[in-house]
């Protein structure tokens, strides 16, 4: 399943370095972990146990950037598969 254009726009922004973030898109919960730049690296998209885990689905982005530079030239998020926990 690819993610949403609504969703992969959010996710392309910079966050709070080295974080984990809660939050909820279109009636699904979701928990992202950042890198050490603040861009989400790791995505679980699901439903919300109640101690906190997801579960769902797990993506994990593909950052490609410019040699000598943190721009990135591109990135993709690739389904990794079912999770029961996160």
């Amino acid at each position: 399943m690819p993610l949403h254009p609504k969703l992969t726009e959010k996710l392309s922004k910079v966050y709070a370095p080295s974080a984990t973030l809660d939050d909820v898109f279109k009636g699904l919960d979701l928990t992202f972990i950042t890198n050490e730049h603040g861009e989400p690296v790791t995505l679980f998209l699901g439903k919300r146990r109640p101690d906190g885990a997801i579960t769902g689905e797990r993506y994990v982005r593909t950052i490609k950037r410019e040699p000598g530079s943190l721009r990135v030239l591109s990135s993709h998020w690739d389904l990794k598969g079912k999770v029961a926990r996160a």
